[in-house]
C-alpha cells in the first residue's frame, strides 16, 4: 500500500476513536471510502493541513467538531423522493394502518425532513392524519432545528411538485404551502402531529412500539456489522405486523434480521414484521 495511503488510513482511524472517545459518536464500523471523502472535503474548507491536526482541533473546539458531524451525517434528501415507493405506501402500507385506532411513526435519519413532510402530506390526504404522530430523528441537533421550521427553498418547489403529483398526490401542491420571496413556508398543519428529536441509531436503544419506521438512504454508510446493529434496533422497535422501509440502494435480504420480516414491495424496499399483534 502506498506509503500517504496508509498514513491518511492511521489518522482517520485515530479521528473516528477521537470522536467516540470525547463525544459519544461511534462512526468506527462506517465505510471507510465514504468517510475518508468527506473528512477531505472538510479539511480543505478548513485551511488544515493534515488529519492529525483536525483531530486536534475537534478535541478543543466543540464548534468545529458540530461541523463536522453534519459533514459525516448529511443525508441529501427531497419532497417525495422516489415517487413510486411513495405510491406503494398509499396502496401496499397505508390500508393496514387504517385498521389502527392510533398510527405510530418513525423517520430515522430524517436529515432536514423534507420526507417527514412529504409522509404527514400522505397522512392527510389518506384521512388519517388525526390519529397519526410522526417521530422525526436525527443525530445532529442542528439538522433538527432547520427541518421543524419546515421552510424549503422556493426554487425546489417545482420538482417537488412533479415527485407529489407523480407520486399519487390528491390535491394540488402549493395548496401545502405559502411562498414567501426566495423560499417555501410549510403548511402549520403538516407540523402539528410531528416531533422531532435527537437519537443516534449507532449508540440510543429501542424507539417506543412504532407501526411503520422510515429510514432510507441512511445504511447505506454504514457497514455489515453495524447494519445488522441497526436491524435489531428497528426489528425491537416494531409492533408485530409493522412495516419498515428502506432506501432503493439498501436491503433488509442476507441481514441477521431478514428471517424477522417479509417482502410487501421488493422494488420500493418495505417489508413487514412477521408476527400478529396480541
Amino acid at each position: 500500500m502506498d506509503n500517504n495511503l496508509e498514513n491518511e488510513k492511521i489518522e482517520i482511524d485515530l479521528l473516528i476513536q477521537a470522536i467516540f472517545r470525547k463525544y459519544g459518536y461511534d462512526f468506527r464500523n462506517y465505510a471507510k471510502a465514504s468517510l475518508s471523502r468527506r473528512v477531505q472535503q472538510r479539511l480543505s474548507r478548513s485551511n488544515l493541513k493534515t488529519i492529525s491536526e483536525m483531530q486536534h482541533k475537534l478535541l478543543y473546539d466543540q464548534s468545529f467538531f458540530e461541523t463536522l458531524l453534519l459533514d459525516l451525517t448529511i443525508n441529501v434528501t427531497e419532497m417525495f423522493r422516489d415517487p413510486y415507493f411513495f405510491k406503494a405506501i398509499r396502496t401496499s402500507v397505508i390500508p393496514e394502518l387504517k385498521r389502527q385506532p392510533f398510527i405510530k411513526v418513525w423517520h430515522a435519519g430524517c436529515s432536514s425532513g423534507e420526507e417527514v413532510y412529504s409522509m404527514a402530506i400522505l397522512l392527510k390526504e389518506e384521512g388519517v392524519a388525526q390519529t397519526a404522530r410522526i417521530y422525526a430523528t436525527d443525530t445532529n441537533e442542528a439538522v433538527l432545528q432547520e427541518a421543524e421550521k419546515g421552510i424549503v427553498s422556493i426554487g425546489k418547489m417545482q420538482q417537488y411538485s412533479r415527485n407529489y403529483m407523480d407520486a399519487g398526490g390528491m390535491s394540488s401542491f402549493s395548496d401545502y404551502y405559502t411562498a414567501r420571496y426566495e423560499s417555501a413556508l410549510l403548511n402549520k398543519t403538516l407540523r402539528k402531529n410531528v416531533v422531532f428529536s435527537c437519537h443516534n441509531l449507532v449508540t440510543d436503544g429501542v424507539f417506543g412500539e412504532m407501526d411503520l419506521i422510515i429510514c432510507r438512504n441512511v445504511l447505506i454508510y454504514f457497514n455489515d456489522e453495524l447494519q445488522n446493529h441497526v436491524f435489531g434496533l428497528f426489528r425491537d422497535s416494531l409492533c408485530p405486523g409493522g412495516f419498515l422501509c428502506l432506501g432503493s440502494k439498501e436491503s433488509l435480504m442476507f441481514t441477521q434480521c431478514s428471517d424477522d420480516f417479509e417482502i410487501v414491495a421488493e422494488r420500493e424496499k418495505i417489508y413487514r414484521k412477521k408476527g400478529k399483534r396480541g
